[in-house]
């Protein structure tokens, strides 16, 4: 077993005028290299809490967190800003996409903070436009792309640096329902390439394609369901 993520009694507190909210209530989670796992949770759980802390955009009041490897919880800034471009890949639900660049230059973008050179950064965001199904769209700017196309954008920047985990806040809650089935095929087709996938979304049917769905409530994980993988899902 190779864990990529090692959660020990997290806690994150926050002041609210005299008082402390604790929003995160002592968590532990393990999850494994490869794993596609669902993060689910009612306004106001913790969900968004612990994503950030996943990753590393804050750190824990108290507990520890190792990211494949490496104890992240008392990092600095700059610490944490490295190891995110090196080993998280973000989708967000807005895209974030600059909009006055090319879907070439969005995705190029992560490559250039990790110093890959102008020749590597261009034959590597051309791979995975490709992979994403955007091999025609490389030169086309966000406002010239489809709600669907842009997301498919963001994946690819987010898959660019190769890194230990894809971590997707409400990846489809922008997009109508046909366009939300083909981002969330393509997710699946990540996760089989060997990508550790992390969703964080409140709809059931989008949770229901990971293979594990982890729920959290006041703070704390009210259950860790993993699926049972049948005979026809290996083949």
């Amino acid at each position: 077993m190779s864990l990529v993520i090692k959660i020990r009694n997290i806690t994150r507190d926050f002041p609210l005028g005299n008082e402390i909210v604790k929003v995160l209530k002592g968590i532990d989670l393990d999850i494994e290299r490869g794993e596609y796992v669902a993060l689910m949770g009612p306004s106001g759980s913790g969900k968004s809490t612990l994503m950030n802390l996943l990753g590393c955009l804050d750190t824990p009041t108290s507990g520890s967190y190792e990211l494949n490897g490496s104890d992240v919880s008392n990092m600095s800034d700059d610490e944490l800003a490295e190891i995110r471009n090196k080993e998280i890949g973000f989708v967000f639900q807005t895209f974030n996409l600059l909009p006055r660049t090319t879907a070439l230059e969005n995705v190029a973008l992560p490559m250039i903070y990790a110093g890959v050179s102008k020749a590597d950064r261009t034959e590597r965001a051309k791979q995975v436009l490709t992979d994403v199904g955007l091999a025609d769209r490389m030169d086309h700017k966000p406002n010239q792309l489809s709600g669907g196309q842009r997301q498919r954008v963001a994946v690819g920047r987010a898959l660019v640096n190769k890194p230990s985990i894809i971590l997707a806040d409400e990846p489809t809650g922008n997009l109508d329902s046909k366009t939300s089935e083909e981002i969330m095929a393509l997710f699946n087709d990540i996760h089989k390439a060997g990508n550790t996938v992390i969703v964080v979304t409140h709809e059931e049917e989008i949770a229901e394609r990971a293979h594990r769905i982890i729920r959290l409530r006041d703070g704390v994980i009210e259950s860790d369901t993993k699926k049972e993988v049948g005979f026809s899902q290996l083949l």
